[in-house]
């Protein structure tokens, strides 16, 4: 009787045991509004608009970052980057070693895990080490017999570099986009932060090719895991890796740079692990820190210490009444900045940190696309205005409100709307909670890592009891907020045996401008501090009170100094371009720059400086 009860239940525990296979199908460098079920009537995308009309079309996802290497970071570890020190672009810091990655639970729990195969994590490690297989040919047919896998295809078709014209023209060679645009440019619709010039009109046709030619890709992927028989086993994700690629798209907050087309599509098999139904959008906010936990949670499995809400699966995690997408901007490439927000899909909070960094560039390298350079060369005309001006000016506000519902481009900021004050500071206050519960690493500036760490990783410092968390913080909130009411705490903090504080007195004099000349004399002892970015922060308040010639000369001193680290060399040169200035740069420099093939970090920087400005 016990031999025919076990018989009995042998194929119910193996039922039970079974585990739905996962693909992930990644976009580079496309906002959501580049596909037609995101309601782009000049988009052509039918497979993705195929998957959506079967599957959950999400209308608030985010991708916490609008940079890849940040957001990747994110996505594999389930956590904000800025809670792991992971915030700047190719930063490359060490994380603690008691955080595992998604893939580390997968694997361990019998999934075959494959990655073709961009990696980019932006930690220190061997990133392919974390896969079964990490290379251009793995593929989930290569699985052991029986074991349930875990696959991503990552498409750089569509990266932003495929706007650059050599790039775009071996496309057209290959076959990838055809010989003739398919939209003729005059006829586009074009976003209201976008300038009206034949360039941006060009490249925005352009992509929507670009886009269509992914589709076909992604028609491909889908129509082989038809044919292999595996469609009904298989919960299928597609997402783009953040938003862009067109000017004001990546690397920045706006929904452009961070709103994402993602599409979950859960077969009929594993229904019961989703709550969403099939074909219907859903408006509820999802962002990259909650994929991680939500493949573990399809899976059967945990992380305790991941941060993201798992949204499918037998852990599902409802959203709270007031759940918001956080998002997180730092240094990109050679170009510092500190920007946080929050976002509920309906409204978007922005605070700049550091308001005294231009909104444009972000970063040099997107200045091989022809919209770009033809923004800047009809601001430097006079031809904009509006928000199409501002962009380049140096003095960004400090805080911005978008009613995104209304306003989708992000075109009209209500922070200093009276009808909407209860909203900005109940948001401002939960931005601020925010930064607080993920102890944002941020708060010290990523040069001063080394010597805050002390060789451990910098969330391990800044997470320590005794790190002053919430007194930097207030501090930044008090630098960023551009008032002459507090030069008495930035001279205070400025005074500090603490080099961070003295970071954020400094910066926050910076973001004074003129109006910091009171505190001349103790920027001019700052620029003999210990720590070369807060010498950089003494020049720049110098130069913005009215005295160039000493700040620039300051800052000539520091360029050509050979013990100059990489991150602090991107720091001053980055200070040039605020300060539009070259003629303070010895001219040996600008000569090796000029001829730099790339190798010394110290000169591909400048030159990078140099396309900008000449």
């Amino acid at each position: 009787m016990i031999r025919l009860i076990l018989f009995t239940l042998l194929p119910f525990v193996s039922i039970a045991a079974e585990r739905p296979n996962i693909l992930w199908i990644t976009t580079e460098d496309n906002a959501s509004h580049w596909l037609g079920c995101y309601g782009n009537p000049e988009a052509r995308t039918p497979n993705l608009d195929g998957l959506a009309k079967k599957g959950t079309r999400f209308t608030a996802a985010y991708s916490n970052a609008p940079v890849c290497a940040v957001a990747r970071a994110t996505i594999l570890m389930g956590r904000y980057s800025p809670s792991m020190g992971t915030q700047h672009m190719r930063s490359r810091h060490t994380i603690p070693a008691n955080l595992k990655t998604y893939v580390h639970h997968l694997r361990k729990a019998g999934y075959y895990c494959t990655n073709a195969s961009k990696t980019d994590y932006n930690f220190a490690g061997n990133d392919k080490s974390h896969w079964n297989d990490c290379s251009g040919r793995a593929h989930y047919k290569n699985r052991p017999e029986g074991s349930p896998f875990f696959a991503i295809f990552n498409l750089t078709t569509c990266h932003e570099s495929s706007l650059f014209p050599t790039k775009f023209e071996k496309s057209r060679k290959s076959g990838f986009v055809p010989k003739k645009t398919r939209l003729n440019p005059a006829d586009l619709t074009l976003p209201g932060h976008l300038p009206d010039l034949p360039e941006v009109r060009r490249d925005v046709a352009r992509y929507h090719d670009i886009m269509t030619s992914t589709d076909v890709q992604i028609g491909k992927i889908l129509a082989r895991l038809e044919d292999d028989g595996l469609a009904d086993d298989t919960i299928i994700f597609y997402y783009g890796d953040h938003g862009g690629p067109t000017p004001r798209g990546k690397r920045y907050l706006h929904d452009t740079g961070v709103r994402i087309p993602m599409i979950v599509h859960v077969p009929e098999k594993w229904r019961s692990l989703s709550p969403f139904t099939p074909g219907k959008p859903s408006d509820e906010v999802v962002a990259f820190v909650d994929l991680a936990p939500t493949v573990l949670s399809l899976a059967g499995l945990k992380d305790s210490n991941m941060q993201g809400r798992p949204f499918l699966g037998k852990n599902r995690v409802e959203p709270a009444e007031a759940h918001h997408a956080f998002l997180f901007a730092d240094r990109f490439d050679e170009i510092y900045g500190l920007r946080r927000g929050l976002t509920d899909g309906k409204f978007k909070y922005v605070r700049h940190f550091t308001p005294h960094v231009w909104a444009a560039p972000y970063s040099f390298y997107q200045f091989q696309m022809p919209s770009w350079v033809a923004w800047q060369k009809a601001w430097k005309e006079g031809k904009l205005k509006g928000v199409q001006a501002s962009i380049w000016e140096n003095d960004q506000p400090t805080e911005e409100l978008y009613d995104i519902r209304n306003d989708p481009w992000e075109l009209k900021n209500l922070a200093k709307d009276p009808a909407f004050k209860e909203r900005l500071i109940t948001m401002r206050t939960a931005l601020k909670n925010k930064m607080t519960e993920i102890r944002d690493t941020a708060l010290v500036p990523e040069p001063l890592f080394e010597a805050v760490a002390g060789g451990q990783p910098i969330a391990t410092a800044v997470g320590q009891r005794d790190f002053p968390l919430a007194k930097l913080l207030d501090l930044a909130f008090v630098a960023s907020d551009n008032e002459i009411k507090h030069i008495g705490t930035l001279r205070t903090a400025a005074n500090s045996d603490n080099p961070v504080e003295r970071y954020w007195g400094l910066s926050g004099l910076v973001t004074l401008g003129k109006k910091a000349a009171p505190a001349k004399d103790l920027l001019v002892k700052s620029l003999a501090d210990p720590k070369t970015i807060n010498r950089a922060q003494a020049a720049q308040a110098i130069y913005r009170i009215g005295d160039k010639k000493a700040a620039l000369q300051a800052l000539a001193s520091e360029l050509t100094n050979d013990e100059l680290s990489r991150t602090n060399q991107a720091l001053i040169v980055n200070t040039y371009m605020q300060l539009r200035e070259t003629k303070a740069v010895p001219e040996s420099w600008l000569t090796k720059a000029r001829q730099s093939k790339g190798g010394n970090p110290r000169l591909d920087v400048l030159a990078e400086s140099l396309k900008f400005l000449e």
